[in-house]
């Protein structure tokens, strides 16, 4: 299929070619759903913990006599009861990732940029370069552009003005093809493709 390429002052500069087999696929929301949840959970940190009755601090005495005070038994004032007690079943430090295949993640991206094209939030553009790292010249160009939630794909090597004129722009993010994912292009409304980053994601995918 054809697509327009546009340049930053939204206007047609040419056109691109676009592999069916990669941007004419049929999104599967559970494919989509099992990528985004894959992603999600690996970049969980694991790190929350609670300490549990032996890794209190404390005495291990046991509280007062088992028998003839009227009061219920007790072994430990470490114990979950008691303030500053140890936790029952709480989280522990683990790895949250989970598998899998290589060939559902590589059929997950494909989709996600179907789904961009299929729904007409797919822009190609014919460079992301910036004379100067200006937020408010770029901000203004976007303005023009009508993008407010926008995700942006370059090639390999990332313009140093344009990722750095970004930065401050809510909502639009900014990444170099091997970093594109499917959660960063759901999440934002509309993508923009470089031609350099549809002829490597192409190859890449193909």
């Amino acid at each position: 299929m054809k697509a327009t390429v546009k340049n930053l002052e939204n206007k047609d500069v040419g056109s691109i070619e676009l592999l069916d087999a990669i941007f004419a696929l049929t999104p599967r929301r559970d494919i989509l759903t099992r990528m985004v949840n894959y992603q999600l959970a690996k970049r969980r940190s694991g790190t929350h913990a609670t300490k549990g009755i032996s890794q209190v601090s404390g005495t291990t005495k046991k509280p007062w006599a088992q028998k003839g005070t009227g009061r219920a038994r007790q072994g430990s004032l470490r114990s979950p009861q008691f303030r500053k007690g140890g936790v029952i079943f709480g989280p522990v430090v683990r790895d949250h990732a989970h598998d899998l295949p290589k060939k559902v993640r590589l059929l997950a991206l494909r989709m996600a940029l179907a789904s961009k094209q299929q729904d007409g939030k797919l822009i190609v553009l014919d460079q992301a370069k910036l004379t100067e790292h200006k937020t408010k010249l770029l901000a203004t160009k976007l303005g023009k552009m009508g993008l407010i939630s926008v995700l942006f794909i370059d090639g390999s090597n990332l313009d140093e003005n344009f990722a750095k004129a970004a930065r401050n722009i809510p909502h639009v993010d900014v990444l170099p093809e091997q970093g594109a994912n499917v959660y960063d292009i759901l999440r934002r409304d509309v993508l923009v493709l470089t031609t350099n980053a549809v002829e490597q994601l192409q190859e890449r995918l193909k």
